[in-house]
């Protein structure tokens, strides 16, 4: 990786963090956080799921100390940031399943997880071990839906592709890879 890709990666990376913190608050009630899915799809797609699981570590941890967001911050987020990319690349590139890896992540392994966090750690009582499932299996699924819609059309139009090859990211739509390396030349 050159430096120029490395500068590239780290200001991407940058400019989603202050994204997900900004719009974070928008459509967010108690429990479901569907901008922040939006922002950890997006970011698996074009920087991979170790960037992913970065930018929703910081994003989380940004938000617990300047909003008072409680740990589901970091338990509703960082799960399914980095099952969402690793199912982006196991699946070769299919959009569908970086939103299944998001949904499957924070739906389901995030939301089980926040229970002990909330319960025996933050304090919160009366919960169950399903307690935030639904709100958060909606949360992705609005947000997943968001990020779905936005990266179809990015690669629609061959941004997509041309985001990727600029990061240094693999590209997984060949027909697109093959046009933006000709549209560079």
């Amino acid at each position: 990786m050159t430096k120029k890709t490395a500068l590239l990666k780290m200001t991407v990376l940058a400019m989603l963090v202050a994204l997900g913190v900004v719009i974070s608050p928008i459509l967010r009630v108690e429990g479901m956080c569907p901008m922040a899915h939006l922002i950890n799809i997006v970011c698996a797609v074009l920087l991979g799921p170790w960037y992913s699981l970065l930018c929703a570590f910081l994003i989380g941890i940004i938000r617990m100390a300047f909003m008072g967001i409680p740990p589901l911050a970091l338990t509703g987020a960082i799960f399914g940031a980095f099952l969402s990319g690793v199912l982006y690349r196991v699946s070769n590139g299919k959009l569908i399943f970086a939103v299944i890896g998001e949904i499957i992540g924070t739906g389901i392994i995030g939301a089980i997880v926040s229970y002990p966090v909330m319960a025996f750690i933050w304090g919160r009582t009366g919960l169950t071990w399903l307690f935030y499932v639904p709100s958060f299996i909606g949360g992705t699924l609005i947000g997943g839906s968001i990020a779905f819609i936005f990266l179809t059309a990015l690669s629609k139009t061959g941004m997509l592709a041309k985001f990727q090859h600029s990061l240094g990211a693999k590209v997984y739509d060949k027909q697109r890879k093959s046009v933006s390396a000709s549209a560079e030349n």
